[in-house]
């Protein structure tokens, strides 16, 4: 995965970067506004601790904020892709 070969603090700021690029998106399309609702869940903890470590996140709140962002505003670009196939005639990306 990129960054794995990062120090430490340039690890944090990437994943830091991450997190806020993806509130940023999120925002964006207004999905960000009042905390108006509680959720909870039992889970893991060493899936909790991986996530909190690799995402960079200082609690379980702000790692649950940034899951969710990253679920809302997920690309679907490859599954646009593959129902595309057979739509493009043969040779028209040829040139």
């Amino acid at each position: 995965m990129a960054g794995e070969d990062a120090s430490p603090m340039d690890q944090d700021r990437i994943a830091g970067e991450r997190r806020q690029a993806a509130y940023d998106a999120a925002a964006d399309e207004g999905l960000l506004g009042i905390k108006d609702v509680t959720i909870g869940g039992r889970v893991p903890s060493r899936l909790l601790a991986a996530a909190k470590k690799r995402s960079g996140a200082g609690n379980t709140s702000e790692l649950l904020l940034y899951a969710l962002a990253k679920v809302a505003i997920e690309d679907d670009f490859g599954p646009r892709l593959l129902a595309r196939k057979g739509q493009v005639p043969r040779g028209t990306l040829e040139g």
